[in-house]
């Protein structure tokens, strides 16, 4: 739908109203419209705050998971692999582009929130709403730079080539202390909701406080992240019916999804089908595919373990009688695709998507059914899809979480985790009562993987549950098939993953960052 949003961003797209900074260095607006043109009317505060969505993560979430151990990087010689692999170095393009992009929103909020107060002809209660929205996605790419990187450089305000050859690392727990602050501050900003149909897609109170969860979790700040979830509960957020259609275009806008990234067809449009669709439709990309990780964790429908006795998990039938969410995730053997034919992906079957019959086709066996949608099949890269980045699901999974990190084992614990397990179409059987602590932190966990895989926050998970030295190492296996009748599970040919616990849970700063400005540190063993 054409919306405010999507025709301001267009507009600011057409009058390169954004600065196009290369790096953190280039920070000087010099693209922009001179200040004493801009920044007049409330239709200029619009469109400014509305081009800062532009920032925000898009597919690039899907290859966050593919770094660990629920994904995989099919092309071996893609740059992100090294990442995989355990070989990149300060020079690695991806290291590099997460970085740039997050500062590149960073200085636009900050140049917005410099200049907003400008506009003398819109209400103040207008004016602070905008400034929410901009407090909330600065804070957003701050959540993502301490999460990759750790200590990273504060910068709040515009700056000059000379001050930015001399900024210093601010330590990650003050980063997350200003995550905090602007989270609170954007929060008491925002509206609730908005009423008018054009406004879709803006944040939303809401969004401030399931950020503030997020980033208080992954601080390790739990009572905090309580709380933030809590003020969540209250604003009328509810899970969708069907998660089999959640990354549908029939479900976009419903009152589970809490941020995204908007798109539309042909005007401001992604290209999510051709990256991760399996190679037989329309030559997709397969570019980043689950494993058999994850396509093994998902358990059976009586809510066991498929390695636990008693579990009738059926290895001739792999895919039956599972927690429904495997395949609403993933495509598997026999799916019907979009074009219409079945997904055969074993090596012996013959078809297009035959593991090994061209380098482009899944290399597990699997490829993300996630916003693989039917309408996009006649124009693969035209996609107008939203990208989903914090939806209700994940903020009643971080309760839960930070309860059971306080030793808070109460019924609201369970409460939160049944209501996700308990979805319409999933229908998974409750936890039961009297769990332990260790196995309520299993249970969260499991849920985390698989009722968020590939939506990005796979990899802060791991991390921040330092369990990423354990499993990131070794290869990567795919599907199980009948080879001449014999049970044989793929591994991923030349790939054998590698983890140093001494320096692999922080990415390095990119070394065209410390070239510039020697006033950065490093992180360890780097």
């Amino acid at each position: 739908m054409m919306n405010a949003i999507h025709k301001s961003i267009y507009f600011f797209l057409l009058t390169g109203l954004m600065a196009c900074n290369k790096d953190l260095l280039d920070t000087a607006p010099t693209d922009r419209l001179a200040v004493n043109i801009f920044w007049k009317t409330e239709a200029d505060a619009k469109l400014a705050v509305n081009a800062l969505y532009l920032d925000l993560d898009s597919t690039n979430i899907l290859s966050l998971d593919a770094l660990t151990d629920i994904g995989h990087t099919n092309q071996n010689f893609d740059v992100q692999a090294y990442i995989e692999l355990g070989t990149y170095d300060q020079s690695s393009a991806k290291v590099y582009g997460e970085w740039k992009n997050a500062y590149k929103g960073i200085h636009a909020a900050n140049y917005f929130l410099e200049n907003v107060d400008k506009v003398t002809s819109a209400t103040p209660a207008l004016i602070n709403q905008f400034k929410g929205e901009a407090k909330t996605l600065r804070a957003y790419q701050y959540i993502k730079l301490a999460g990759l990187y750790g200590d990273v450089p504060l910068v709040t305000t515009s700056i000059t080539l000379d001050q930015a050859r001399n900024l210093k690392r601010t330590p990650v727990t003050a980063i997350y202390d200003f995550i905090d602050k602007e989270l609170t501050e954007a929060a008491a900003l925002l509206p609730a909701s908005y009423t008018n149909a054009a406004d879709k897609g803006r944040i939303a109170r809401g969004a401030a406080w399931a950020l503030k969860a997020r980033a208080d979790l992954y601080a390790g700040r739990y009572q905090l992240a309580v709380d933030a979830a809590t003020q969540v509960n209250g604003l009328g957020y509810t899970l969708y019916d069907s998660y089999q259609k959640l990354f549908s275009y029939a479900a976009e806008n419903n009152k589970e999804v809490i941020l995204d990234k908007q798109f539309i067809k042909d005007n401001y449009p992604n290209n999510v089908f051709s990256i991760m669709a399996p190679y037989s439709q329309k030559n997709g990309n397969s570019s980043y595919v689950p494993t058999k990780v994850l396509a093994d964790t998902y358990q059976t429908k009586d809510g066991k373990d498929i390695h636990a006795s008693g579990s009738n998990f059926d290895e001739d039938h792999p895919y039956d009688n599972r927690d429904p969410r495997l395949r609403y995730s993933l495509f598997v053997d026999g799916d019907i695709l979009p074009s219409g034919i079945a997904f055969r992906p074993a090596p012996n079957s013959g078809t297009a998507d035959a593991i090994g019959s061209t380098y482009i086709a899944s290399t597990t066996g699997y490829n993300l059914k996630k916003y693989i949608n039917p309408e996009d099949y006649a124009n693969p890269t035209n996609c107008g899809i939203n990208m989903i980045l914090l939806r209700y699901a994940e903020v009643l999974l971080t309760y839960a979480e930070a309860k059971i990190e306080l030793h808070q084992l109460d019924q609201s614990v369970y409460n939160a985790i049944n209501t996700v397990r308990q979805r319409a179409d999933v229908n998974m059987p409750p936890l039961p009562d009297g769990l332990t602590e260790q196995q309520l932190r299993a249970a969260v966990r499991y849920e985390r993987t698989v009722e968020l895989a590939f939506e990005g926050l796979r990899l802060y998970d791991i991390r921040r549950w330092k369990t990423a030295e354990t499993v990131m190492n070794g290869p990567v296996y795919g599907i199980t098939w009948n080879n001449n009748g014999q049970r044989t599970v793929v591994q991923v040919v030349s790939f054998n993953r590698a983890f140093d616990k001494s320096r692999h849970y922080l990415w390095p700063v990119p070394q065209k960052e410390r070239d510039l400005d020697p006033a950065l540190s490093q992180n360890p063993n780097w």
